[in-house]
């Protein structure tokens, strides 16, 4: 007898706790559905303010480096950081290792008046941006410049080895670009005495320069993807 008494209260407490369970379950849907009704509002107004800023404020300014999503340096112009793409292609060189030529090409052409793609022209065509590079006449570096001629152009505190230092070439190899432009009386003239044919009335060794030169120009102009 207590035992179905018992039964019977179980049973009956399981009714009334699923019917609660039931109970709570509607009243939290019914929160939620009141929540949005409420809020919905509210989040799309919120919604359409960030639009109407972007649309009144426009796209953001492109800044120049963006143009170029392979940039390997902070310090060099979008055109340079083309060219330097084309060239690392061109002449299967790491973009990480033309940086610091490039850099220098830019330094010194800026301080020295002289188009910094002209000096690279140079490099391609003396080293192909070798900085290693040593001629049979004894001419070194990236610029190939001869140390028993030029040692008064080393500029002071340069190391044992200044003519393969990059940046050191560079300095020296437009030093002496300089003088042979000054003392030629033209660019022409200038780029033949530096390439050692100064009797070449033909201009090869100058074409060879302006021609590369050319190709350079281009390749900023194209930006990137410039086939090499």
């Amino acid at each position: 007898m207590s035992a179905t008494i018992s039964l019977g209260s179980f049973s009956g407490r399981r009714r009334i706790d699923a019917t609660l369970s039931f109970v709570q379950h509607n009243l939290m849907v019914v929160g939620l559905i009141l929540a949005l009704v409420f809020f919905k509002p509210l989040l799309s107004d919120g919604i359409l303010a960030e639009a109407e800023q972007v649309v009144v404020a426009g796209p953001s300014a492109p800044v120049e480096a963006t143009e170029t999503p392979n940039a390997v340096s902070e310090t060099l112009p979008a055109r340079m950081q083309r060219v330097l793409d084309f060239v690392s292609r061109r002449y299967r060189v790491a973009p990480e290792a033309l940086v610091p030529v490039f850099e220098a090409a830019q330094a010194v052409g800026r301080e020295r008046r002289l188009d910094p793609l002209l000096i690279i022209a140079i490099i391609g065509i003396e080293s192909r941006f070798n900085p290693f590079a040593e001629s049979a006449s004894g001419a070194k570096g990236l610029m190939q410049v001869i140390p028993g001629y030029h040692l008064d152009k080393v500029p002071q505190g340069a190391g044992l080895q200044p003519f393969l230092d990059p940046v050191t070439n560079i300095q020296v190899g437009v030093h002496v670009l300089e003088e042979a432009i000054r003392t030629r009386g033209s660019l022409t003239a200038g780029l033949q005495y530096y390439g050692g044919a100064p009797d070449d009335h033909e201009g090869g060794y100058a074409n060879k320069v302006l021609a590369e030169k050319e190709r350079l120009e281009q390749a900023a102009r194209r930006g990137p993807g410039a086939r090499a």
